[in-house]
């Protein structure tokens, strides 16, 4: 019988189980989405997992949500939400994207979805190489962290199910440039629909493919 290797998904593998093990007191994962969409905010979200919760979620294969099936995100997240000793979500407007740029405003989301904890953790893994800047909670970061970190899985799960929601409602009050299935990111009707209708108020006009002639209507939905 041959060698049995452990899966990609073993303890080993992630961080709560190895390097972060030993640490007092709860860790916080803080991941963002919507970074490169055309249409609507960057969303970032914050999850603290309690340790009993960590082998539950390895169990039902959490893994980074660009890599789950959209049923499944839904259905991890509503187990993540019971679990969870707390959560949030923060966003930057497209205003916001605009007038800081895009990598600026996804480090304003997180800043503003760690700020919301009711839970304060030791420390917050943070997703890619960017610092927040003036964080007032330790924070790391973790290149690549939705698969090496299981709070920021988590966090990358929440923040996806939650940016979908809103981009699904707005598509219901602009169906013409088919947010249901592009959710804001540039898809080739999305592009299309950019030349024929104008931008909207919610599109990202430093953005390239949005610099073209704004749409007539005046609409500031808003979206909280």
């Amino acid at each position: 019988m041959g060698e049995i290797k452990p899966t990609p998904w073993d303890n080993l593998s992630w961080l709560e189980f190895s390097t972060y093990s030993d640490m007092q007191g709860v860790v916080a994962g803080v991941d963002e989405v919507g970074r490169g969409a055309l249409f609507g905010p960057v969303v970032a979200a914050v999850v603290l997992l309690p340790v009993e919760a960590l082998s539950i979620l390895m169990a039902d294969e959490i893994k980074d949500s660009k890599k789950l099936s959209s049923s499944r995100r839904i259905k991890l997240a509503k187990k993540i939400t019971t679990l969870a000793l707390d959560w949030r979500i923060g966003y930057a407007s497209t205003a916001e994207i605009d007038e800081l740029n895009i990598l600026q405003a996804t480090l304003l989301a997180m800043k503003r979805a760690v700020l919301k904890l009711k839970v304060k953790p030791e420390l917050c893994l943070i997703d890619g190489n960017q610092l927040v800047k003036d964080l007032p909670i330790p924070q790391q970061t973790i290149v690549k962290g939705d698969e090496r970190s299981l709070n920021i899985a988590a966090a990358s799960i929440m923040a996806k199910v939650w940016r979908d929601d809103l981009v699904q409602r707005l598509a219901l009050k602009y169906p013409q440039y088919d947010l249901e299935r592009n959710k804001g990111y540039g898809s080739q009707r999305h592009l299309l629909a950019l030349q024929k209708y104008g931008t909207l108020p919610l599109h990202r006009r430093s953005f390239r493919p949005c610099q073209i002639q704004s749409c007539t209507q005046n609409d500031n939905y808003l979206f909280e």
